[in-house]
């Protein structure tokens, strides 16, 4: 994937997060160490600020959602392979997921957008593909996505504005996705271990070396918002043979946004 335009800024201040959210996901990014105190079950419960779909201006998705019986088993995390800015706006939040959902329909032929869940630089976090939030909320049943190739029926995913080859996220950004991920755990019941990076399961440099290299952090920092021991993730049987077997993850994913298309 290639890296457009690097940046580091420092982290913005957003309304929607409290200042101790925001301080431990610097310390989280500055030291890879678990944050300093739990906030419990009743944190994740409340959840983060999710915009919906209707909010940030989606189209339709071009046939029906399918919503599956069953709640998912983990969550993927990517990065959208786009430019590091710095323009945290709600109004840069909703074009990128106007955008992100325009490549997927348009370039990749899907129904709609391909991921649960997108969080912008500037922390906002925004629902990708349609009743993914209605879904979340009632706890019981998942979207069908289109992620992460062999996970899209029994794994929720996020992607994460920007390129996180060589940098590392906004601290905002960072703990708005130990926010996410906690309520998502919350909600269906997952444990904090299982959290794990596209690569995992796909052919890709997804979501990042230097966000990929923070999933135990989040892991545990997951673990401390709901207030739980982080265990070890439980091994994918059908996984590790086809590992075996191939020696490699899966078919890769492209994930990027042609030049352009964000403007």
């Amino acid at each position: 994937m290639t890296l457009r335009a690097p940046h580091h800024p420092p982290a913005p201040a957003t309304g929607r997060y409290s200042r101790r959210s925001v301080l431990t996901g610097a310390f989280a990014l500055a030291t890879a160490a678990a944050l300093p105190a739990a906030a419990g079950r009743a944190y994740a419960a409340a959840g983060p600020d999710i915009i919906a779909c209707a909010t940030w201006g989606a189209r339709a998705a071009s046939e029906p959602v399918v919503v599956l019986a069953n709640r998912p088993e983990r969550i993927v995390v990517h990065h959208t392979a786009t430019a590091n800015v710095t323009d945290y706006t709600k109004q840069r939040a909703f074009a990128l997921a106007r955008a992100i959902q325009t490549y997927h329909m348009d370039a990749q032929g899907w129904i709609d957008t391909g991921q649960h869940f997108t969080i912008s630089r500037g922390a906002f976090v925004m629902e990708g593909r349609h009743n993914s939030l209605a879904e979340l909320r009632t706890g019981t049943r998942q979207v069908r996505a289109a992620h992460c190739v062999g996970q899209n029926t029994v794994s929720i995913g996020i992607e994460n504005e920007g390129t996180y080859t060589s940098q590392a996220p906004p601290a905002a950004q960072y703990a708005a996705l130990a926010d996410l991920c906690a309520h998502i755990c919350d909600q269906y019941g997952l444990p904090a271990s299982e959290i794990y990076g596209h690569r995992d399961f796909n052919a890709t440099s997804c979501p990042g070396d230097r966000l990929y290299a923070l999933l135990p952090n989040l892991r545990k920092d997951v673990a401390t918002r709901l207030g739980t021991t982080l265990s070890d993730p439980e091994e994918d049987p059908v996984w590790d043979l086809v590992r075996q077997a191939t020696g490699r993850p899966a078919p890769t994913l492209g994930e990027y946004l042609p030049a352009g298309l964000l403007s």
